[in-house]
């Protein structure tokens, strides 16, 4: 299945929580803790979102080049001006395992910042096909 998921004005930690579920498969009653049952994810307005507080000026994302001297600080409020889709998926990607299988569960999730996406297919695939039948179950001619 494909859940297209609207990130407009929805917090950044209960949409990360909600989505990581979906991508577990811990909401279908065929989970199971050591395969992949999850669905695919596609989260449209990621620039939209919202955070509580003063999260925006005070939480800090650090990345290091692997030099000395490398550390590099940004706060939330850059990284959603620059990357906004990269926060949402690192708020997803560490709520799920830290093992080969979150791995593959974090390859299903599509982020993208605006209202486009290219699944267009994959998500009207999803409906179910009903074909017109008689009245008692056989097809007409």
């Amino acid at each position: 299945m494909w859940h297209v998921i609207d990130a407009n004005g929805k917090t950044l930690g209960r949409l990360a929580s909600e989505i990581a579920v979906i991508l577990q498969g811990k909401h279908s009653p065929h989970y199971v803790q050591y395969l992949n049952t999850g669905d695919f994810v596609i989260v449209i307005n990621a620039e939209k979102i919202k955070v509580t507080g003063n999260k925006l000026e005070k939480k800090i994302y650090y990345r290091h080049s692997g030099y000395p001297g490398g550390l590099t600080e940004h706060t939330l409020a850059t990284v959603l001006a620059k990357h906004p889709t990269r926060v949402l998926r690192g708020a997803i990607k560490g709520m799920l395992p830290k093992n080969t299988l979150g791995r593959k569960m974090l390859s299903r999730l599509k982020v993208y910042s605006g209202e486009r996406h290219p699944h267009e297919a994959q998500v009207r695939g999803n409906a179910k096909f009903k074909e017109p039948s008689g009245e008692n179950g056989k097809k007409e001619a």
